[in-house]
């Protein structure tokens, strides 16, 4: 997945969304704020393994445990009343794990123009049996 445009060279230009899958879409609320007033860094890192697991179940036809998060990246903060967009993509596939990719946006005021880059991460997901053990990927 390619990273956001100007997500650090130029934060005040709009970034596109990649190529990714859009499995999450949710309006940051006043209740998901910390302490200043931004969207808790907390809340997005969970809508972001949300985004992932989505395209990990997909992947493994089944459940799946998060077994590691090697990267997570904040670009820019999300304020309240932003529409955040993660995108995932499916970047490395093992024997019982996959590696998802997922990039997140967020649109202002509902404009369009306003979208930016907020935040990148990389995250392992295994296919678990009904013990929590993990099991082969399918084909």
């Amino acid at each position: 997945m390619a990273q956001g445009k100007n997500r650090v060279d130029n934060p005040n230009e709009p970034a596109h969304p990649s190529s990714g899958l859009l499995a999450v879409r949710v309006l940051a609320m006043p209740a998901d704020t910390n302490p200043q007033g931004d969207i808790f860094g907390g809340w997005l890192m969970s809508q972001v393994d949300i985004a992932g697991s989505i395209l990990a179940v997909q992947r493994a036809q089944g459940r799946v445990a998060t077994v590691a998060v090697h990267e997570f990246r904040f670009w820019q903060p999300v304020y309240v009343g932003d529409l955040v967009s993660c995108y995932a993509e499916l970047a490395h596939t093992g024997r019982t794990s996959v590696r998802i990719k997922v990039e997140v946006y967020s649109e202002r005021e509902r404009d369009p123009a306003s979208v930016r880059q907020v935040a990148t991460a990389s995250i392992t997901y295994v296919a678990v049996d009904e013990n929590s053990r993990p099991r082969l990927l399918p084909g």
